[in-house]
């Protein structure tokens, strides 16, 4: 049978991180499945070809700047991450054009011949932030480079646990995303919780998120499943979910395609309960549309309001689609300019004005920065509605104190 351009793109990505991450085990004490390694990078429309990756410019290369803040790209430009990489790239030029940006020059440095090499570049070329990398397992080696220069790091990367002194994590979180959507059940009447959650990182995180709201929004977790990330694997996961009893709600923590899979399972045509429930992985899936045993879901995502105009600006300077996560390299740039209003050239990057409270606005809605470094986004809940999805709750357009 043929696939479908969602389930080559869940495959994709499944490929970007087999490729590049190992095995973990950081969050088993408080889980309550063993978990073994894989992780989720968040999807988007499957991209023709992309443009020509550029190769990353010698310290010889860079004029001299004395009005411009010097910003470090480091992204995958090449190799089995490559596209996803150029898209975060074409999405800050974007930015950088949008704009009128006069004050930034930002250089692209690729990553996949190795993410020291390319940060120890970057320094040597006078870089005073980095933006980068893509993935959670290349943050020790670039703040090994970048500490050491005083050079604070903005990473793309959706793993928490990676944020730490100057570093901090951009990517949407599957924690923030389900504390959203427990509140809005709760605050709905559902009290008892169970789960099917991927083995892996991506599994790992969302378990623990689970367990933590659950327990501060007054509500139980009964049960949970894990599941290697395949169609018959997680079919057997919500079987086995479905013999230990009835609850009131099953979050699902995978794409929208293995969802629909594990759905029919759960909860047959027709009935009433249990309410579904889903990640920001369900964001722009086709598959939530037409499956039955989807109808009346809910899930948090970051706002798509800005979106499909991106989307369409984007195909005509690039001729292709972006992935979904190349929002982050547009929002990273107007973050940098908003903190350039106060920032002179050749000084150390203001690192105290990430974490105001306020926070900042970009393409994907309100965020800002904890103390320890990690993202807080303003997430919508979405219901899957009539073989459509429509917003129920929307997102907050700004953070209060």
């Amino acid at each position: 049978m043929a696939q479908s351009g969602g389930e080559r793109q869940v495959m994709f990505e499944q490929r970007i991180v087999q490729a590049r991450l190992p095995r973990r085990n950081l969050l088993a004490a408080v889980a309550m499945a063993t978990l073994a390694a894989c992780a989720v990078v968040p999807k988007g429309p499957t991209p023709t070809t992309a443009p020509a990756p550029r190769p990353a410019p010698s310290g010889s290369q860079l004029p001299s700047d004395s009005q411009r803040h010097r910003i470090a790209l480091l992204v995958p430009m090449s190799g089995v991450n490559g596209a996803v990489g150029q898209s975060i790239a074409n999405a800050a030029t974007m930015a950088v054009m949008d704009t009128n940006a006069q004050n930034l020059r930002i250089t692209n440095y690729d990553t996949s011949a190795g993410a020291a090499s390319a940060a120890s570049r970057a320094i040597a070329d006078g870089n005073q932030l980095i933006l980068g990398p893509l993935l959670a397992d290349d943050i020790p080696a670039v703040a090994g480079v970048a500490r050491a220069a005083k050079v604070p790091i903005i990473s793309f990367s959706n793993d928490a646990d990676a944020a730490g002194l100057d570093v901090y994590v951009m990517g949407s979180l599957p924690g923030e995303s389900i504390r959203r959507t427990v509140r809005y059940a709760r605050g709905r009447g559902v009290t008892s919780f169970a789960a099917l959650v991927p083995k892996g990182d991506y599994g790992e995180r969302a378990s623990a998120a689970l367990i933590a709201e659950t327990r501060a929004a007054g509500g139980s977790l009964t049960a949970m499943e894990s599941y290697d990330r395949s169609a018959a694997s997680i079919t057997a996961a919500a079987s086995k979910l479905r013999g230990r009893g009835a609850v009131d709600a099953i979050l699902i923590a995978d794409s929208g395609s293995l969802s629909a899979r594990a759905a029919g399972v759960l909860k047959p045509r027709g009935a009433a309960s249990p309410r579904l429930l889903g990640t920001e992985l369900w964001s722009g899936e086709k598959a939530l549309s037409t499956s039955p045993s989807l109808e009346g879901a809910w899930f948090a995502a970051v706002s798509d309001t800005r979106f499909p105009q991106f989307v369409k600006s984007y195909r005509t300077r690039f001729g292709a689609a972006p992935y979904r996560i190349a929002t982050l390299g547009y929002d990273a740039v107007l973050l940098t300019l908003r903190v350039a209003r106060d920032w002179k050239p050749g000084r150390t990057f203001p690192t105290t004005s990430l974490t105001s409270p306020d926070g900042f606005l970009g393409l994907d809605g309100a965020f800002r920065f904890d103390r320890s470094g990690v993202i807080n986004r303003a997430f919508e809940v979405r219901e899957v509605s009539g073989g459509a999805v429509k917003v129920v709750s929307p997102a907050p357009t700004k953070f209060g104190n």
